[in-house]
C-alpha cells in the first residue's frame, strides 16, 4: 500500500520535487490598471454615445455601436500591452468584460441627449 501523498514511481517523485512557480501580482498595480480601464471605457462610452446620437442611430444599431466601441477598446488595450496581458492583469476577462456594464448607462444618456439636440430640436 502507498501512503497518502507518496509518489507512485521514481519519475513521479522527481516531478513532485520540482517547484511550480506561480506568477506574483502586485494588487496595487492591478487596481491602478483597472482604474485606467474603467476611466477609458467611461470616456469612450460618452464619446460613443454622442457619436451615435449625432449620426442618428436608433434601436439596435445604436446598441451595436456601443458594443463595437467596447470591442475596439478591448483590442486597443490588448495592443497596448503587446498581447502580454498577464504582465499587467491577472486575467483576460479584465480587459474584455470588466467595465462594459458600467459604461452602458453613460452611453445611453449621451446617446439620447445628442440625438435629441441634433435631430429633434
Amino acid at each position: 500500500m502507498r501512503k497518502e501523498g507518496e509518489p507512485r514511481t521514481a519519475k513521479d517523485a522527481k516531478k513532485s520535487d520540482e517547484v511550480v512557480e506561480t506568477p506574483a501580482y502586485s494588487q496595487e498595480n492591478i487596481q491602478h490598471n483597472m482604474r485606467i480601464i474603467y476611466y477609458s471605457r467611461t470616456f469612450l462610452s460618452i464619446v460613443g454615445g454622442v457619436v451615435a446620437g449625432v449620426l442618428g442611430l436608433t434601436g439596435v444599431t445604436g446598441f451595436l455601436c456601443y458594443f463595437v466601441i467596447m470591442m475596439l477598446a478591448s483590442a486597443g488595450i490588448a495592443v497596448k500591452t503587446k498581447f502580454d496581458v498577464f504582465s499587467f492583469f491577472d486575467s483576460w476577462n479584465r480587459i474584455t468584460i470588466d467595465g462594459i456594464a458600467q459604461g452602458f448607462m453613460s452611453f445611453i444618456l449621451f446617446w439620447t441627449f445628442a440625438y435629441d439636440i441634433v435631430h429633434i430640436f
